[in-house]
This record gives C-alpha cells, sequence and structure tokens, in this order.
C-alpha cells in the first residue's frame, strides 16, 4: 500500500544521505505482524526468494523485460563511474552483510544492513534505486520499499507514464507475497 513519504523519510536510514540528491518517485509499505525479536532484511529477502511469485506479477514482469529486449532498454549496463558504489564509505562496505557490487537479478547490491537494504539499476529508461527498510512497529514490523529515479535520457518521462500501470500491480502483488510468506514463517503472533 502506498505511505506518505513523509513518514519513509523519517526514517534513519543511510540511503536518506547517499540519495539526498535523488528524487524520491514512491513509497509502498506493507505490515509484517508478528516475528518476534532481531528480524531483519536478510529474513525479508529469504521470505521473498523462496515465496512462489504471483502470475500476474510476473506475467508483467515478463513483458518488460521483453520489451527492454526488442527495445534494446537493458543493453546499456551501469559503468562504475555512474554508480553510487562510489558514494559509500569504508564503514558502509565493513558493515554490509553482503559485499557492496553483487548483482541481485537485473540490480547491483549497494549494500544490505540488519534493518535497510539498497539496490541500484540502470538501463536506458532510468538509473533507479529500491531502498527497503525493515522498523519494528506496534504489531510486529513495518517493511517500506522506497523507489528513487534519476533520468537518464527522453525516455525516462515516457517510460515511467508507461510503467504506472505495472507500478501498481507489481509492487502490492510482491509486497503481499512478502506479508504472506512472513505469516506462514513466522505467525501473527510469534
Amino acid at each position: 500500500m502506498p505511505v506518505s513519504p513523509a513518514e519513509y523519510l523519517r526514517l534513519d536510514l543511510r540511503a536518506h544521505d547517499l540519495l539526498r540528491d535523488v528524487p524520491l518517485y514512491d513509497v509502498s509499505v506493507v505490515d509484517l505482524p508478528g516475528g518476534g525479536a532481531g528480524r531483519t532484511i536478510a529474513d525479508v529477502r529469504a521470505l521473498e526468494s523462496a515465496a512462489a511469485p504471483s502470475r500476474v506479477a510476473s506475467a508483467m514482469v515478463g513483458l518488460r523485460y521483453f520489451l527492454g529486449r526488442v527495445f534494446g532498454w537493458d543493453r546499456v549496463r551501469i559503468r562504475p563511474e555512474d554508480s553510487l558504489l562510489s558514494r559509500l564509505s569504508e564503514r558502509d562496505r565493513r558493515a554490509s552483510e553482503i559485499p557492496p557490487g553483487t548483482p541481485v537479478g537485473s540490480f547491483l547490491s549497494l549494500y544490505q544492513f540488519p534493518g535497510e537494504a539498497l539496490s541500484e539499476i540502470r538501463n536506458a529508461t532510468v538509473h533507479g534505486f529500491v531502498c527497503a527498510a525493515l522498523a519494528p512497529a506496534a504489531s510486529g514490523y513495518r517493511l517500506y520499499w522506497g523507489i528513487y529515479v534519476i533520468p537518464v535520457s527522453w525516455l525516462t518521462c515516457p517510460y515511467l507514464i508507461a510503467i504506472e500501470p505495472f507500478r501498481r500491480i507489481v509492487y502490492p502483488a510482491m509486497l503481499r507475497r512478502i506479508r504472506r510468506a512472513w505469516l506462514a514463517k513466522y505467525g501473527a503472533t510469534s
């Protein structure tokens, strides 16, 4: 579900500093009841990778990648000088649970801390970032999904308009899938 960007921006996240000059495009959240103490982004990522994907979301993502191949959008790869990897401090690099720059699907992982992960993608349409943040909540946890976008060409604006329906289906489906997997693993009262 969408949430006020102000709520997300109040979180104490490293991404806010690293992406200080990158426009925040969208924020979604999902409440994850229960879970017990000490849950982390690694727990969420493990659940996400093990959960069966939504057929509709998978079809839409497949369509996006098909169009990317047809129009050559994904032939443009992120160059080291364009990546925000260089903004990471030595402390960020040491604290990351996975090596910065590790490929995760079509994204590069900039870092993964216990409560926050930041990934980056660049192609002919966008230079985008996804920040996943897990915050304790009264009933368990709240997972935030912040999307940031840097325009890279004349394609960026029309592309973002064209994928609006995709975003309104794919992101909620993904977050619902994470919630279902969370409830199956941790239950609402753990």
